[in-house]
């Protein structure tokens, strides 16, 4: 199944779109195709924790939306992807002024997609690799995902 790059944007944009908490957070689609989706957040003093880094929460928030959307860019018409289970490495805390995240769909199939994420901090013009999470998706009738 091959589906069009306009369609795999209008996809990506409107679930980054009607995604409230990534909307609240600040995280932003920056470009996709068929099985991978590139964002990036602006790092406000919003998303540190107490030591002055930026949450974990965060991180796994960007590595978890952007599996799901580029999940997504590989399903029929008619179907979305739901988390079942992701683990997430921090590979070293995160100061920065922008985060940026890639994920790749390692594997599409009918009931369950595996996706990877990396999340780079970007610091004075350098990307280092600051987490990766691999993130396990059901894929259901959208029916299915919405709240009930």
């Amino acid at each position: 199944m091959t589906i069009e790059q306009s369609t795999i944007e209008a996809r990506v944009e409107a679930g980054f779109s009607r995604a409230n908490f990534i909307a609240d957070l600040g995280i932003r689609p920056t470009a996709c195709g068929a099985g991978w989706v590139e964002a990036e957040l602006s790092i406000l003093p919003r998303h540190f924790q107490q030591g002055g880094f930026v949450h974990a929460g965060v991180q796994t928030t960007l590595a978890d939306h952007c599996a799901g959307a580029a999940a997504a860019t590989t399903l029929a018409e008619g179907f979305s992807v739901l988390s079942v289970e992701f683990k997430l490495n921090l590979l070293r805390p995160a100061l920065c002024e922008t985060l940026l995240c890639r994920a790749e769909v390692l594997k599409s199939g009918k009931q369950i997609c595996v996706a990877e994420s990396e999340v780079f901090a970007l610091k004075n013009g350098e990307k280092r690799l600051f987490s990766k999470a691999t993130v396990t998706l059901a894929v259901l009738p959208v029916a299915a995902t919405l709240p009930r």
